[in-house]
């Protein structure tokens, strides 16, 4: 196995590399619609999980480079929501709000390899968290672990963009090469930090295909293999 030497600073994504955000955000939104039943069951019976996913993306869309802030974006989403059933109501939808993001960072529940591995790591490494996400450590479990937080709501920057990597250069206070990102996302994650010139650590827990049309040199099924692989 490649060793990686030299690096200083770790910096990790969030949603799938730390937690299932899929599982989460699915069983935040069926809180969602147990409250709907109850308040207004005309609603809630029009509505399904996977509905409500496709009109979030649909507003998520439409509002990039508008709303930054991700729990806007799902308050804007949940508006719309109640106006394609045809039962628009602003108040509700706020506290539909409340109920989603109660559950969306009280019930995350970390992989079990993510506390192991960040506990062993940050003796030797600064670590840092790179999301296009919103979930701040102190909310999931994971309060003085990083030295650092990039979140792309804060920038108006999402990655693939280099240039949300190089803030986190910057906010590390590492060259390029001591720096390496962890991910789940080929896109997001991979593409991302080699567009950017940085090394990299595919997170692949489901043993995904590899569709990026290059060879990446770092894949791992566990974090606590980085503990292999940086040694």
């Amino acid at each position: 196995m490649n060793v990686i030497e030299g690096i200083k600073t770790i910096s990790f994504d969030g949603d799938g590399t730390l937690w299932d955000f899929k599982k989460v955000m699915r069983h935040s939104l069926q809180h969602v619609l147990k409250e709907l039943k109850k308040t207004d069951p005309q609603t809630a019976i029009q509505l399904d999980i996977d509905k409500m996913i496709e009109i979030r993306n649909r507003v998520a869309k439409k509002l990039r480079g508008k709303i930054t802030n991700l729990e806007e974006v799902r308050l804007e989403a949940f508006k719309q929501t109640l106006k394609d059933v045809g039962r628009p109501n602003d108040k509700l939808a706020s506290y539909l709000n409340q109920v989603y993001l109660k559950h969306r960072f009280e019930d995350i529940e970390l992989f079990n390899d993510v506390l192991p591995a960040l506990e062993t790591l940050r003796e030797k490494y600064t670590l840092g968290l790179l999301s296009n996400g919103n979930s701040y450590p102190e909310r999931c479990g994971l309060e003085g672990i990083f030295q650092f937080i990039v979140f792309s709501q804060d920038y108006g920057v999402e990655k693939p963009d280099p240039k949300i990597f190089r803030l986190a250069l910057k906010k590390s206070g590492c060259s390029e090469q001591e720096f390496l990102h962890v991910g789940d996302s080929l896109e997001n994650d991979i593409m991302g930090a080699v567009n950017a010139g940085i090394k990299c650590v595919w997170v692949n827990r489901q043993r995904m295909k590899n569709t990026l049309g290059f060879k990446i040199e770092y894949e791992t099924d566990s974090l606590l293999k980085l503990l292999e692989i940086l040694e």
